[in-house]
């Protein structure tokens, strides 16, 4: 029986963004059969892993000091796949390697002639890698626009939807409750989220208060906070903090409107949750974000507070208008981003590599 090791010690960040990317992928590779060879999963918390897939998988244990070279996994397995770009744990023996890249916005950051240990990682990374997927074509189209990029196979294999349950507990309420209708958005509290767009357009929105979700502890939390008082909308912006998925399902079952002005997503999973709730989607129509909102999102093309309104204010009206329409619309395609599909996909990969 062959094994893959699965490099998924994410998990222990459940809550971000490849934490959701391994959790999801871990639980439908679960189900699927896998004649000829089985998963080892390595993660920090196997016990709670345990208690969720009994058997279905081996597991080892995530130690930090294994980030080490001279401390490196020793045992030969039959492929090792990464799960992420940026992970820092590696095979110490050569062996086959399979790659995922999700998004190489580090490619840009720094200039060229300056050293920088992402650039760097993912170059060693790229040079061991027997095989490699990419989240979205426009991953793919990034990283060879970026580095030199072997000749391995490479596929193009989509997340799925997180959210496939749309129901909430009967009475559930979250703590923060907007007072009238509202536009939502979730997401790391970042300039490349580009949320201070949001508020800087709440002004040319009056019928709307805007709830962001997000660990608004940050220094970019702050100046939405700061920009919000300055501009006379701090009463109409609700940021939230982290939320677990009960809240999450709240805030997008009754929004108006999902609301997504970011300036680069290597895939962007928050609008496809969305639309699962059949709501209407405004997002930049920039990176991968249009593979994902397909023909009829509403589409920013640029983030001036007038323009970013205009979008809102139109794409309401259209959404109104056929509201069955777009809401099956969005419903349909929710549902075609799926985890089963994306295991099953990675399993022919693997399989290919084996073999």
């Amino acid at each position: 029986m062959k094994q893959v090791f699965l490099e998924s010690h994410n998990l222990k960040n459940i809550f971000s963004g490849f934490g959701q990317f391994n959790y999801h992928l871990v639980k439908a590779l679960a189900k699927q059969p896998t004649p000829g060879f089985s998963f080892v999963l390595h993660a920090k918390d196997i016990a709670v892993l345990k208690q969720e897939f009994g058997q279905v998988f081996t597991y080892r244990k995530y130690h930090s000091i294994s980030r080490h070279k001279a401390f490196r996994i020793k045992k030969k397995y039959d492929l090792w796949h990464c799960l992420n770009q940026n992970i820092k744990i590696e095979p110490f023996f050569n062996t086959p390697y399979l790659l995922t890249v999700h998004d190489v916005h580090f490619a840009t950051q720094t200039p060229p002639h300056q050293k920088c240990a992402l650039r760097d990682r993912f170059n060693q990374k790229l040079k061991r890698s027997s095989a490699i997927v990419y989240i979205s074509e426009f991953a793919k189209k990034d990283t060879h626009a970026h580095f030199n990029v072997p000749d391995v196979p490479q596929y193009v294999i989509y997340n799925g939807n997180t959210i496939t349950v749309t129901d909430l507990p009967k009475g559930f309420v979250p703590k923060q409750l907007p007072k009238h209708r509202f536009l939502f958005s979730i997401g790391a509290f970042s300039e490349r989220k580009n949320f201070m767009s949001l508020v800087a357009m709440l002004p040319l929105l009056p019928q709307y208060d805007l709830v962001l979700a997000g660990d608004n502890s940050t220094e970019y939390a702050k100046k939405l906070k700061a920009l919000a008082k300055k501009i006379g909308v701090a009463h109409r912006l609700y940021l939230t903090g982290k939320i677990e998925d009960v809240a999450k399902k709240y805030y997008l079952q009754h929004c108006e409107g999902f609301v997504f002005p970011s300036l680069r997503e290597g895939f962007g999973i928050p609008p496809i949750e969305a639309m699962a709730f059949g709501k209407p989607i405004f997002i930049s129509n920039n990176t991968s974000l249009p593979e994902i909102g397909g023909e009829h999102s509403f589409y920013w093309e640029n983030h001036s507070p007038q323009h970013m309104a205009e979008v809102v204010k139109g794409g309401m009206k259209k959404y109104a208008l056929k509201k069955d329409f777009y809401t099956k619309w969005y419903k349909s395609r929710a549902k075609s981003f799926d985890w089963n599909e994306t295991a099953k996909q990675y399993i022919e990969v693997y399989q290919s590599i084996l073999s």
